[in-house]
């Protein structure tokens, strides 16, 4: 059997994050490819499945992005490495507060960047999500851990 050519960052079952729906399809969070990282769509609800800002499309942004720069360091990376974003929004009307709080984030990286707004993402108290993509440096050494 050969080694897989990536490893997979905090996998779980869509039967035991969506309760409310009757999927059961294997995932994760992050994968890791060589140096290039993919990040699953990340929306305001923390990994303990608790919806952080309901209504409030600021704070729902502000936890997806707490979500992605922890998934991207538990595969070795950072928000530096950022290349590609990808943002949903459920109301064009939520723009510029979702966009100011991932500019907080991603100050000083310049990734490039898509935006979509779509009728519907995956639970109806979702007013936004992200995915991002980052490709980590060949020469990049994480920090040590406090």
């Amino acid at each position: 059997m050969t080694q897989p050519t990536h490893t997979r960052i905090r996998m779980f079952n869509t039967k035991d994050t969506y309760p409310n729906q009757t999927l059961d399809n294997d995932l994760c969070q992050a994968v890791r490819a060589g140096n290039t990282v993919y990040v699953r769509g990340q929306v305001g609800t923390d990994f303990d499945g608790n919806l952080i800002g309901l209504g409030d499309p600021r704070a729902q942004a502000e936890q997806a992005m707490k979500n992605v720069k922890q998934l991207l360091e538990e595969a070795g990376s950072d928000l530096t490495h950022i290349v590609k974003t990808t943002t949903f929004l459920t109301d064009v009307r939520n723009r510029e507060p979702v966009y100011r709080e991932v500019g907080k984030w991603l100050k000083g990286v310049f990734p490039i960047s898509t935006g979509l707004t779509v009728v519907a993402l995956g639970q109806p108290q979702w007013l936004m999500e992200i995915d991002v993509i980052a490709v980590i440096p060949d020469d990049w050494t994480p920090p040590a851990k406090a």
